[in-house]
């Protein structure tokens, strides 16, 4: 799925892409959602997504779900469980509550009014295998055909950026990226095998000279060092030689 916010310009700045990264965290662990690829930018975000269907949700999930989102002092009867087991395994609700609280908490720091978000999300429905691969591709990819980022790791609120400065921190990305051929188990190799995927189909069609970036990961098949690792784990909490939070970085007077 794709939204787009309504306002001009790109509203999503650092602070911003960073809640509605936290917005989307939480909802993923209460929803009956698998996360396999995301991308936040200035001014739209992507979002692939596997839902399970109602009967998924046993009585004790919903239950569990429901005390982390309510708290345990909250009645959970029949009423709850119906109610709840088709609310959290409906995409539309899923994204709803997402873009709801995301634009209270953008019209609340800003002082504004007004709508935030355009015209209603789009979706589609992807088929498994190679579709679904070079969508998730597609949708890591947009750093890159924005000139923002030279490698799509780079980009920290972007699927693979995510895997890569986070190390897939709290499990909140599926690997399943649609490619059972792969015949892979370890998670470490199948996030290698996707970002060669990534850099293969994608990158080096993306323009803007990056076939040197293409034929550098190539030499290094695709691993990333332990060098690199330590310092994509240290972009992800510093700034600016600052370390702190992310909202205090960009308050923060620069000198």
């Amino acid at each position: 799925m794709i939204s787009r916010t309504a306002l001009p310009g790109l509203p999503l700045g650092d602070i911003e892409k960073n809640r509605l990264l936290e917005i989307i965290k939480y909802f993923s662990s209460i929803y009956f959602v698998e996360v396999l690829g995301f991308c936040i930018m200035g001014n739209h975000w992507h979002l692939a997504v596997k839902i399970y269907q109602r009967d998924y949700a046993t009585r004790q999930e919903v239950q569990e779900r429901f005390v982390k989102r309510y708290g345990d002092d909250v009645h959970f009867g029949d009423h709850e469980m119906e109610k709840f087991s088709k609310k959290w395994t409906d995409l539309s609700e899923f994204v709803r509550e997402i873009k709801q609280t995301f634009s209270m908490y953008y019209i609340k720091r800003h002082n504004r009014r007004g709508f935030f978000w355009g015209e209603r999300f789009k979706s589609m429905i992807v088929q498994e295998g190679s579709t679904l691969v070079n969508m998730l591709a597609y949708i890591d990819l947009n750093p890159i055909r924005a000139g923002i980022v030279k490698k799509p790791e780079d980009y920290r609120w972007s699927s693979l950026g995510y895997h890569t400065q986070t190390g897939n921190k709290d499990g909140f990305l599926s690997i399943d990226f649609g490619l059972k051929d792969w015949n892979e188990l370890d998670p470490k190799e199948i996030v290698r095998k996707y970002r060669q995927f990534v850099y293969e189909t994608g990158a080096v069609d993306a323009g803007k000279g990056k076939k040197k970036v293409v034929e550098k990961a190539r030499k290094k098949g695709y691993n990333i060092s332990r060098v690199e690792r330590f310092r994509y784990r240290c972009r992800y909490f510093t700034d600016s030689g600052v370390i702190c939070g992310k909202d205090f970085v960009q308050e923060a007077p620069v000198k």
